[in-house]
């Protein structure tokens, strides 16, 4: 899932089917958070017609890419996550801890959905699909198209599917241990 999965090139015409939607969400689902407060919340965009409404929103490099997926998500998260807490934890006055923090219920509503978003990258691989994540798009457009009744605030975006029959490039380097981490 980390060594041979790779983020795709192109895409198969293999369709994502509702089915393999719902199994996602069942796996993501289960990814730890912070109080176990899931802020996250996704718009599954199943269509070409349906990821159209948001092109004008892509930043040119992304848009045929991104158009060509099979599946289109729209990763988000509710700012009012707190009023689902009641029913996912059962200590008390939680909700009312993040309700009377904005500052507090901001961060932890972006933070753990990005967290939630990088499970549902690894849910996407555990199913056999590829996951491309995407943060070149105008969120303000894609909060306007798709969700100005919800509430709900666009992280980013990622295209799902089955990986087309072009290899990817050479993979690119990454930072090695001691560039990148410090023990103490």
């Amino acid at each position: 899932m980390f060594r041979a999965a790779r983020t795709p090139v192109s895409w198969s015409p293999r369709p994502v089917t509702e089915n393999v939607v719902c199994a996602l969400y069942e796996l993501v689902k289960w990814g730890p958070t912070s109080a176990n407060c899931s802020p996250a919340r996704f718009i599954f965009l199943t269509s070409r017609e349906s990821r159209g409404m948001i092109r004008h929103a892509l930043s040119a490099p992304n848009v045929e890419r991104f158009m060509d997926a099979p599946l289109g998500v729209v990763i988000c998260q509710d700012p009012v996550f707190f009023d689902h807490l009641p029913e996912l934890n059962p200590e008390e006055n939680l909700r009312d801890w993040f309700a009377s923090d904005v500052g507090l219920a901001e961060e932890t509503a972006f933070r753990n959905a990005t967290l939630q978003g990088g499970y549902l990258i690894m849910a996407a691989r555990a199913l056999g699909l590829a996951a491309w994540p995407i943060s070149g798009f105008d969120s303000d457009d894609v909060e306007d198209a798709l969700m100005a009744e919800t509430g709900w605030r666009a992280n980013f975006l990622m295209g799902i599917g089955y990986p087309g029959e072009t290899p990817p490039p050479e993979r690119a380097p990454r930072l090695d241990f001691h560039a990148a981490c410090r023990l103490f």
